[in-house]
């Protein structure tokens, strides 16, 4: 299946399998995210079907929909509404003739906001629909792969074999591609057309730019009533500032200005609007001296950077891995959550993977030259969670694969994504 075009080269998308399964299974299929993801073209390339392709960017749709949406959704043909945010109130149309005829993927839908904590929402079609989420673009993606990370060999696969299956994995592109340093791909993000299409950092500067007016001036004011946009930008900037960072709403009040009920009501425009990730932590009933706020990353390190006007550091390098294991964990049927582990007195894990084989905790380092002293937080986690937790990864910049402990896996990023 063909769904990007870029430099004449098609990017497959690793979520297209799971979009088949879910349109050959349910009535109402919804793929979310932010915008410029590839969303669209996507959708209209989904499965085999002959498909009606209608979006509400489009005036002449949004008039139809709004005024007699009868005559547009009833129609006998398999219907893709693409932006589906700009008119909530459509659901409750789809739901009423999907309880007349549930023939499975009837409707695919898009929106570039959750749907599912939208305020405006009353509907959310439960037992009508499944939901994906396609994120930016992953490094495998971007070359043309259609893949993500080996999250799921690792997991499915006894850590004594881990090694023999990285090294084995090393395909032709990858390894082709090993000398890239994590701050270029950082710089690029996942966004298809500055990932794929604009090589120079000024074009990008431009995109970039374009994006966040956007944004800002059209796709907030279409989901929330924001009075002060200053305010708002103000927010952006101090969240991109902050990428890995513990989230906390008084110190992002303070210094910003903001009353701290207002910039929880912008973090959650901005997650609800697919640009902010909240990391939750992993806490268990076990022990009382844990960290329980969520760190803060952004879903495209790209535009994080052009907004922070900043280069790229350690904290970028875990929201680089993060972004990989997101486009991993959407795009797979078996269920894993993505925690963060911290206690009060400073340790910490970046990423806790709780999946069907146990947890797997995960630091990023960005050192060429991963030491002992680097797996101090995996070995405290692993104690805290003996027989739950499974080896840990200490992903790092270098090129050598190595047990640094009988438990403790360092293998350079690249191998990985």
């Amino acid at each position: 299946m063909i769904i990007i075009h870029a430099m004449n080269k098609y990017h497959k998308r690793i979520v297209e399998g799971a979009l088949t399964q879910h349109l050959n299974t349910m009535p109402v299929v919804v793929v979310l995210g932010a915008r410029q993801t590839g969303k669209s073209t996507l959708v209209q390339f989904a499965e085999d079907q002959e498909r009606r392709y209608e979006t509400l960017d489009d005036p002449a749709t949004l008039s139809v929909l709004t005024e007699q949406p009868l005559d547009l959704l009833s129609i006998e043909q398999y219907l893709t509404l693409d932006e589906v945010q700009r008119l909530p109130q459509v659901l409750l149309d789809i739901k009423r003739l999907v309880d007349q005829d549930r023939n499975h993927g009837r409707y695919l839908l898009t929106g570039s906001a959750n749907l599912l904590v939208m305020r405006d929402v009353s509907e959310s079609l439960a037992g009508r629909a499944s939901y994906l989420t396609l994120w930016p673009m992953s490094r495998r993606e971007q070359l043309g792969l259609g893949t993500c990370g080996m999250w799921d060999e690792l997991v499915s696969n006894r850590e004594k074999d881990w090694v023999d299956l990285i090294i084995e994995e090393s395909i032709d592109e990858i390894a082709a591609d090993n000398n890239q340093d994590w701050r270029t791909l950082v710089k690029r993000g996942g966004y298809p057309i500055p990932a794929l299409e604009l090589e120079d950092e000024g074009k990008r500067s431009i995109w970039f730019d374009g994006y966040v007016r956007t944004y800002l001036e059209r796709d907030v004011l279409q989901l929330a009533n924001i009075s002060n946009l200053i305010d708002f930008r103000r927010l952006i900037l101090m969240a991109c500032q902050r990428i890995g960072q513990v989230v906390n709403q008084t110190e992002l009040g303070r210094s910003t200005s903001i009353p701290q009920p207002t910039v929880n009501r912008y973090l959650n425009l901005l997650e609800t609007s697919y640009q902010l990730v909240r990391v939750p932590a992993y806490v268990s009933k076990r022990s009382k001296r844990l960290i329980k706020s969520p760190k803060l990353y952004w879903s495209d390190t790209g535009l994080a950077l052009h907004m922070a006007g900043a280069e790229p550091t350690g904290a970028h390098f875990e929201n680089l891995i993060l972004g990989d294991l997101l486009v991993w964990r959407d795009s797979s049927l078996a269920r894993c959550d993505i925690f963060h582990w911290r206690t009060t007195d400073g340790i910490e894990v970046d990423f806790v993977l709780e999946t069907s084989s146990g947890l797997i905790p995960i630091e990023v380092k960005a050192t060429t030259n991963p030491r002992l002293r680097d797996t101090t937080s995996l070995r405290a986690f692993q104690r805290e969670y003996e027989g739950a937790s499974r080896a840990g990864l200490l992903l790092h910049s270098g090129s050598e694969t190595t047990w640094l402990t009988n438990n403790v896996l360092a293998v350079p990023w690249w191998r990985i994504l």
